[in-house]
């Protein structure tokens, strides 16, 4: 792998740097790698290549980037964003041939996505990306690690050198890219924190739209409110409700804002609306590409 180079000092194989099966012991199994952590990597793209060919993962394919939260959803929001995994996304990237990646954790709306894709008996690769210092990883042959347990209905995982949130926004990024080959790509960002908006800025950075969830709280509202500032200041006041100025924004949401790249719908619309705004951003993803 591109982490053992000159004048990169590292330490011997621990034998991590191997992909390993995981037996989550319900049925499900998935396919494991941990990018070294002995040496710092000076190519993302590269390692990732490496490791995405390691664990039998290839494109060309669509694919649908999952990023945010789930904390301080109301129950009847949480129903309805139950509904939208079941309902909407599971089925969609089964029906597209498309893999979903995220950030593979047992928690929020990963959790959600794993629960999902098991509910709706789909098949769909559904791929973590996260730090190794921050997750548990049961080694098959070595000490397991304390940390924030991997969703067990997840069939890969890309483990990268890191010990906080947030290290693996840039890489889940380019794994995206890189798995989608020139096939179309959309992230959905629902709910979220500090750790969101460095992963909205990353999708954008790769060129890749992003469907702003609204009414799920946090950073998603927060990034709608923005969307439907700067609608209102073109000329779009019949598309919006009454929100905030675009005094009020920070510079954060305005620059991501002014990418072109992100869209708002709400989590209170008809699924068949959702699917079919995803359905479009795609398409515009293949136009673009063209």
């Amino acid at each position: 792998m591109s982490e053992f180079l000159t004048g990169i000092e590292t330490h011997p194989p621990t034998g991590k740097e191997q992909p390993f099966t995981l037996d989550f012991g319900n049925g499900q199994k998935a396919d494991v790698i941990e990018l070294m952590t002995e040496a710092i990597p000076v190519n993302r793209s590269t390692d990732l290549s490496i490791a995405l060919s390691q664990i039998g993962l290839k494109g060309p394919r669509p694919i649908l980037v999952l990023v945010g939260g789930a904390s301080g959803i109301t129950p009847e929001d949480m129903t309805r964003l139950n509904l939208l995994f079941v309902k909407v996304l599971a089925p969609l990237a089964q029906s597209l041939g498309a893999a979903v990646v995220d950030g593979g954790t047992d928690t929020g709306i990963m959790q959600l996505m794993g629960q999902s894709r098991a509910a709706t008996g789909t098949t769909f690769p559904l791929i973590g990306v996260a730090p190794s210092g921050k997750v548990a990883i049961p080694y098959p042959h070595l000490p397991p690690t304390k940390g924030t347990a991997l969703e067990p209905h997840h069939t890969h995982f890309v483990l990268i050198p890191g010990a906080s949130w947030g290290e693996e926004c840039p890489w889940m990024a380019d794994l995206a890219t890189l798995l989608a080959d020139g096939e179309p790509s959309v992230t959905v960002l629902i709910n979220g924190g500090k750790v969101t908006w460095r992963d909205a800025e990353e999708s954008v950075r790769a060129g890749r739209p992003v469907l702003v969830i609204a009414g799920t709280g946090r950073t998603a509202d927060e990034l709608a409110k923005a969307i439907r500032a700067e609608a209102r200041e073109e000329g779009l006041e019949s598309r919006l409700s009454p929100e905030i100025s675009s005094q009020e924004l920070g510079e954060q949401a305005k620059n991501l804002v002014a990418s072109g790249l992100l869209r708002v719908v709400d989590l209170t619309e008809d699924n068949d609306v959702l699917v079919e705004v995803i359905k479009e951003m795609l398409s515009s993803t293949i136009r673009e590409n063209l």
